[in-house]
């Protein structure tokens, strides 16, 4: 069998250690928008979740990382990498979920949505870059909790990141349509 085609058991993988560069800043500090084990309604988590990612963020980066930012202030929207630090620990071991905990959504695996609770809860947003102050990022559109750790953030390129011909299922078209509309 080639070596491309063998498949890894546990312990032929390793454990990577992440050290974050900075930390978000936000006034979203209730895990409930979510996979977490709350009582919200899918409908109430989703108001949430579009509420939180109107609102404002600050990533505030290690400024003993000297000129990591430089430049980035010519961008309009960045990636924001970042975990999931308040997802359980036992929820972490779902393999599948009703996506935004709506159970008229199919039950597909965790790989298939962006439900930070997953085995990894590591977490990816573009965001618009409002400013830049030193070592401080302000940004719209970032659905991090305060408090998350910021593993790396990327320039958007619009030219290199801008997909064509992208499929998706109906349930991820709906979930979108949640976020889109005026919820309240």
């Amino acid at each position: 069998m080639s070596q491309s085609k063998k498949n890894h058991t546990s312990s032929e993988l390793q454990i990577i250690k992440l050290k974050p560069v900075g930390i978000v800043r936000n006034q979203s500090k209730d895990p409930s928008w979510g996979g977490t084990l709350s009582k919200l309604g899918w409908q109430e988590r989703a108001a949430r979740m579009k509420e939180q990612r109107e609102s404002i963020s600050e990533l505030a980066i290690d400024p003993s990382l000297d000129g990591i930012l430089d430049g980035i202030e010519e961008f309009s929207h960045i990636i924001v990498i970042y975990w999931a630090h308040l997802a359980p620990a036992e929820r972490r071991l779902a393999t599948k979920v009703h996506p935004i905990g709506n159970r008229d959504f199919p039950l597909v695996g965790v790989f298939a949505t962006h439900s930070p609770v997953r085995p990894n809860p590591i977490l990816v947003t573009v965001v618009r870059l409002i400013e830049r102050r030193g070592s401080v990022l302000k940004v719209t559109g970032l659905d991090a909790l305060d408090g998350s750790p910021i593993l790396d953030i990327k320039p958007y390129n619009g030219e290199l990141d801008k997909l064509e011909d992208v499929k998706m299922p109906d349930w991820m078209r709906r979930v979108h349509q949640e976020f889109s509309e005026d919820t309240s």
